[in-house]
């Protein structure tokens, strides 16, 4: 057994970054067994801070321009190695994007991310993956589309603004003016959730909300992405509305699948496939991952339990720090970890826990370091 620890952790949202809070866990680490080293593998699930994660891995920036959420110009940038590109929705035209922070339910578009896609297409990119958290509109993946030369129109054939208020109007979807390298590329999108397009389980009604639409404008944007669904079903005689993944990002899953055969991976597979991670795995220690919160949601796939995943195929224990949890040790075993650190424990004040996070994290990964440490010598 080596001495090496790999720390992987995803974003504490609202407080550190991936990499701060890799460093974080790292001091930590020195502070428990200076005897230890550490490796730092920031990871992400395909919303805030892919880019960054991608970036850290090897993949150069490059900077492009694009629409925001609602239609500003944004100066942004995807990632590149080769002809992979990788492109995060969030940081293009999500919710951080938004002027101001004003929310925007029902006039928010989903055009900027696809204006990237076709950036990195021209580039000569053919593996595009697509992280989608972190989306600020509800528009079915239309704006996403007319970025790539889709058009959308209404009964009189006049072309249609897409917008989540807007598709509900839609009667045709031409995709005669699409990319035409779209027929070569292979698009991959990273997701951490399983909605269908519509329903109570459905974009609207699940992520609307967290977007800032009132329980009107969620059943108004319900409807329209039904409408949507039969329009573009007409158009490409395939029925993707209820495939698991439909709805992410406000519905563009669903325009990736029905329209360009997309196909869907869980975020964090598709990103530790292209990071370092594998490779520091073999013969480690312990891995250290972490996020802001640790609950059910995590179990369907979220940064924590994809790495305990794939640590587990090296046979190597996976421990994690954590702003909050709600895993009882039941579900903490059937997520594959060895032990879950949360700084609730060490701080209850949330707003102070938010503010000083690095060393909060730091204190709570000596402490992991320094019982894992004496459970060997035990065992020994």
């Amino acid at each position: 057994m080596g001495s090496r620890v790999v720390v992987a952790p995803d974003k504490f949202k609202g407080s550190l970054t991936a990499a701060q809070a890799a460093e974080a866990m790292s001091v930590g680490v020195r502070r428990g067994d200076p005897t230890l080293t550490t490796v730092q593998c920031p990871v992400a699930d395909g919303g805030e801070g892919t880019l960054e994660t991608v970036l850290a891995a090897g993949f150069t920036r490059v900077p492009v321009y694009a629409m925001g959420p609602t239609g500003q110009v944004v100066a942004t940038a995807y990632a590149r190695s080769g002809g992979t590109a990788v492109v995060e929705m969030a940081e293009i035209c999500g919710l951080q994007r938004l002027p101001g922070g004003e929310p925007a339910p029902m006039t928010a578009s989903s055009h900027g991310l696809g204006a990237v896609v076709a950036q990195a297409l021209d580039h000569g990119c053919r593996d595009i993956i697509i992280g989608v958290g972190g989306s600020a509109s509800t528009d079915g993946g239309a704006g996403f589309l007319t970025a790539l030369g889709a058009t959308v129109r209404d009964r009189n054939g006049a072309r249609l603004s897409p917008s989540g208020q807007n598709i509900g109007a839609a009667a045709e979807l031409d995709l005669t003016g699409l990319h035409p390298e779209l027929t070569s590329a292979t698009l991959t999108i990273a997701v951490d959730v399983d909605n269908p397009l519509y329903g109570p389980a459905g974009a609207a009604y699940v992520y609307a909300p967290q977007k800032g639409a009132s329980s009107g404008q969620v059943m108004e944007l319900d409807r329209a992405l039904r409408v949507w669904a039969e329009v573009v079903g007409r158009q490409t005689k395939i029925d993707c509305r209820h495939a698991p993944g439909a709805g992410a990002a406000g519905g563009v899953g669903f325009a990736a699948l029905a329209v360009l055969g997309a196909q869907m991976r869980a975020g964090i597979d598709v990103i530790l496939d292209r990071t370092q991670l594998d490779s520091q795995l073999d013969g480690a220690y312990a891995v250290i991952t972490g996020e802001g919160s640790l609950d059910h949601q995590s179990l369907r796939g979220k940064a924590a339990v994809g790495i305990s995943r794939r640590a587990g195929e090296y046979g190597v224990p996976v421990f994690a720090v954590t702003g909050v949890s709600t895993l009882d040790p039941a579900e903490v075993h059937a997520a594959g970890l060895a032990g879950v650190y949360s700084l609730s424990e060490l701080e209850p004040d949330r707003q102070r826990s938010i503010s000083h996070a690095a060393e909060l994290v730091a204190v709570a990964t000596e402490r992991l370091v320094r019982e894992m440490r004496a459970a060997a010598v035990d065992v020994v």
